[in-house]
């Protein structure tokens, strides 16, 4: 007979806190620094509390990892109470993440770690797919291996209102920065072999864009009739989310449209007003 299964995931799933509570996700969360403060991300900093600051004084968070031990305590307390665990992780290309956890894992028996190739949402995907597989019983290794399969399925994907973000971070000049603010490009960002790279460049007025982005992201796909996310980083306009909604449920068909707001580490890269659908195609 097989071990209960824990699910588990870092803190770049971007699920909320009654997705969840809903699928008994345990979340490992990654650090925000701030100047001499520390948080940890999605518990005790906000996106809003982010972009205050930056208005304020242009400073942009840090985002850590948890480091080996801080997985090894959270797997062994789980394995010591007799479960299995299949635990997921931003893309390793993004972040050290997966090669910590994987580290901690090794230390122990049970522990399946998942290198997602994915970040927020479409992390949370594979983690509501493994917690759907455990509740029907799946064997931990059965599910590590259903869910690595299914990777290469899930469509994530982002279109950003400014580069602002991005450039102060560090993942793009200046030059490209202010090229696309003064062309009023909105680029879209969809993830490759775990990496997140520019599939094309919008303009116009981003509630127009969001439309656009959606419909084409959509039309003609055959996708899993499960869960589809509409996330954002926060400041779209409710209205503008409530007719965005519609749309994706009208396009997708799925039985579940869910609307998240990712934590700091995704929006400290894109900014306010990014928004993404994500989905798993059959």
């Amino acid at each position: 007979m097989s071990k209960p299964v824990i699910i588990s995931s870092d803190s770049t799933c971007d699920l909320s806190p009654e997705l969840r509570s809903r699928y008994q996700i345990q979340i490992v969360p990654l650090t925000i620094t701030l100047g001499e403060s520390s948080f940890l991300d999605g518990e005790s900093f906000t996106p809003d509390d982010m972009y205050a600051r930056f208005r304020k004084d242009g400073t942009l968070p840090k985002t850590s990892a948890p480091s080996v031990q801080n997985f090894l305590d959270f797997f062994q307390s789980y394995v010591d109470q007799g479960y299995e665990i299949v635990h997921f992780d931003i893309s390793a290309e993004l972040s050290g993440s997966y090669n910590a956890a994987r580290l901690a894992a090794d230390e122990l028996t049970g522990v399946y770690v998942i290198d997602s190739t994915m970040l927020s949402t479409g992390i949370g995907l594979l983690a509501i797919e493994a917690a759907e597989c455990r509740d029907r019983g799946m064997s931990a290794f059965d599910i590590a291996v259903h869910v690595s399969d299914l990777r290469q399925k899930v469509s994530t994907s982002f279109v950003l209102d400014s580069l602002e973000f991005m450039w102060k971070g560090g993942r793009c000049t200046g030059v490209t920065a202010f090229g696309a603010n003064l062309l009023k490009i909105k680029p879209g960002l969809e993830m490759r072999a775990g990496k997140l790279e520019v599939y094309k460049k919008y303009r116009g007025k981003i509630e127009h864009v969001y439309r656009q982005y959606i419909t084409e992201r959509l039309s003609g796909k055959k996708i899993r009739p499960g869960h589809i996310f509409i996330t954002e980083s926060g400041e779209v306009d409710p209205a503008v989310l409530a007719d965005l909604e519609a749309l994706v449920k009208d396009l997708s068909g799925c039985e579940e449209v869910h609307h998240t707001v990712a934590g700091c580490t995704v929006s400290s890269h894109c900014g306010p007003k990014t928004l993404g659908v994500l989905f798993i195609e059959q």
